[in-house]
């Protein structure tokens, strides 16, 4: 009998742990540990921050719905890693030994590199329910006495799209609180131009990502660095195409919110051969780490290089469509090692998102991820917006009932009417 044990659960690690024990079955032990009790959609975050969603509704209890399955759940932080010996050791200081193991812990937020960056400082943050959450308290207080609101990504941060998405939610929330004419906005990104989104743009982002923040009246900043956060106030630097600063802005904010740059979260990234400098987790075309072969990884905290050098870092995203494909084929590769074979599945790493703008959408579609793409597409409307309402229905209703069926392959690929897109991509 083999031992599988699955590092977080998140977007990867709950579709991890289900699909290992339906395709193991159950003569094999799968062992799910996480921080916190519950599984946090977190595309649906910055809806929270608003008030569209209160963090129940997008929350799920782990372990009644894993064990129902036969899957161990261990509610506990992993303190340290020790792959030579195949042991981890939690935060009560038990230890676990493990046959093989699967890391999808997502990133650790890097809000200490910028002065006055996150939660603890003089930002917000959308990364997670709990910071959402209070994201939304002082924006409940916000609205008592609104003022101008700034929103961006910072240097090296590789996920993008919640930033624009929370800029047009909350710009569609003032519009329909009547307090829209009270609060200059400011977009503020590490991108070299808007719509690039770490992915050298989709289709024509750029020109439906500059419309839509022009109709909003959303002032923006491209090329940007954020120097510092402090109350009241934003210090920015703007930089050229050489990287070489232009101007810099100190931006009036009685509002924040800034995506941070991630890096790997500290019992993983203290295991220098497993990661890279920023604590990522190396792997090659299997899932599988060069070093500890029996170490498996996908989602966030898996090492993928920029998709191009920018005068600003920006660092290349892991979508949810591309985090499934990873999942999917670390799973049969894990069934392979078990019976002796070697890996054949490899994933499949294109880019497909539902973007919601609030009372709008944008679908992005990027096969392969990374360009030159056979594939480059992306649409404009109010069905984007209701799609992903649904989408987080099913997605969520998924997680508790178990199903390891790929969801965005059955889901997002049918509301896009690009299945035959994929088939011809793989």
């Amino acid at each position: 009998m083999a031992h599988v044990v699955v590092m977080g659960a998140g977007l990867g690690g709950m579709p991890a742990a289900y699909e290992l024990s339906n395709t193991l079955g159950a003569g094999h032990q799968i062992t799910l540990i996480n921080a916190s009790e519950h599984f946090q959609f977190t595309p649906s975050n910055p809806w929270v921050a608003v008030g569209w969603r209160k963090p129940e509704q997008i929350l799920v209890p782990i372990r009644p719905v894993v064990e129902k399955k036969g899957i161990h759940f261990i509610a506990q932080a992993v303190t340290s890693l020790e792959p030579q010996a195949n042991r981890i050791t939690l935060a009560d200081g038990q230890t676990l030994d493990y046959d093989y193991l699967v890391i999808t812990t997502g990133p650790k937020l890097a809000f200490d590199e910028i002065p006055g960056l996150g939660p603890t400082g003089h930002t917000h943050s959308v990364c997670t329910t709990p910071h959402a959450e209070e994201a939304g308290r002082a924006y409940k207080a916000f609205l008592k006495d609104p003022g101008p609101i700034v929103i961006g990504a910072a240097q090296g941060a590789s996920c993008f799209g919640p930033a624009y998405e929370f800029a047009m939610i909350v710009d569609a929330d003032l519009r329909r609180r009547r307090l829209r004419d009270r609060v200059p906005m400011t977009f503020v990104t590490s991108e070299p131009y808007i719509g690039h989104m770490g992915l050298g743009g989709v289709g024509d982002s750029k020109g439906l990502l500059e419309s839509e923040l022009r109709q909003r009246h959303i002032k923006w900043i491209v090329n940007a660095k954020l120097l510092e956060a402090s109350v009241g106030t934003v210090r920015v630097a703007e930089h050229d195409a050489t990287g070489a600063v232009i101007k810099e802005h100190e931006i009036p904010s009685r509002y924040t919110m800034f995506i941070p740059a991630f890096r790997g979260v500290e019992a993983v990234a203290a295991v220098k051969e497993l990661c890279n400098p920023r604590g990522f987790v190396l792997i090659d075309e299997y899932q599988r780490n060069p070093t500890y072969p029996n170490i498996y990884s996908a989602g966030v905290c898996v090492a993928i290089p920029p998709v191009e050098a920018t005068p600003i870092p920006t660092g290349a995203p892991k979508t949810g469509y591309m985090i499934e494909s990873m999942v999917t084929a670390l799973v049969h590769n894990i069934e392979a090692a078990i019976a002796g074979r070697a890996p054949t599945h490899k994933a499949t790493w294109n880019a497909i998102c539902l973007a919601d703008l609030g009372d709008d959408g944008l679908a992005f579609v990027a096969l392969p991820q990374i360009p030159p793409r056979n594939v480059t597409w992306a649409k404009q409307g109010k069905w984007v917006h209701w799609a992903k309402i649904a989408f987080e229905k099913y997605f969520i209703r998924k997680m508790k009932t178990g199903n390891p069926e790929p969801i965005y392959e059955k889901y997002v690929l049918k509301v896009l009417g690009i299945v035959r897109l994929k088939g011809r991509q793989e």
